[in-house]
């Protein structure tokens, strides 16, 4: 019974990292209805790998003094999402290109991302409002079901690692005890 409870509880959790839209299918701003003249992100984003985020402002936007602050989230595959974080961006020349960098740990979902964009006067405005743009890795978990590139129906697609020379000597001791066993049962 505490089994089942466990594997529900689980369940539960794993769900909350669901997030809306199409799983697997990244989501940026639409430059039509934006300050930005256009975006570019890593993707799929890689356990352990930079994941890099540029986003450029339009030029009336640079022309008129707006800021950009960038922040970023990372969701993992049990359902967890990090705290938010306000990245620091290296900020092109003319102020119009700024660009992040975060590293996923290991097993996450995706890369949450949104703007905080001042302007002249004073006023905020955030992109996208109330949500987070995503960049999804390349093995997530989502809905009941892995996704990605580097996915199988079960799970992450993991480096073979050799066994490596415990697993040898485990070996070797195994097959002299059960040659010492035949011995003796022959013997008898």
């Amino acid at each position: 019974m505490r089994n089942v409870l466990l594997v529900s509880l689980m369940l539960m959790l794993v769900g909350v990292a669901s997030a809306g839209g199409v799983s697997g299918q990244d989501s940026g701003p639409d430059h039509a209805e934006t300050p930005f003249a256009a975006h570019t992100a890593t993707s799929p984003s890689v356990d352990g790998e930079t994941w890099t985020l540029t986003v450029t402002m339009d030029q009336d936007a640079v022309d008129n003094g707006t800021t950009l602050l960038l922040t970023t989230q990372i969701c993992t595959n049990d359902g967890v999402c990090d705290p938010p974080v306000t990245q620091e961006a290296t900020v092109s020349d003319d102020g119009g290109s700024h660009t992040i960098t975060v590293t996923p740990p290991e097993d996450h979902t995706y890369v949450n991302w949104r703007a905080k964009v001042t302007y002249s006067d004073g006023e905020d405005e955030f992109y996208p409002l109330g949500d987070w743009y995503k960049t999804w890795s390349n093995c997530y978990y989502d809905d009941g079901a892995w996704g990605g590139e580097g996915a199988t129906a079960d799970g992450c697609v993991e480096e073979e690692e050799s066994p490596g020379p415990g697993f040898v000597l485990s070996l070797v001791a195994l097959t002299v005890a059960a040659a010492a066993v035949a011995r003796r049962s022959g013997n008898a």
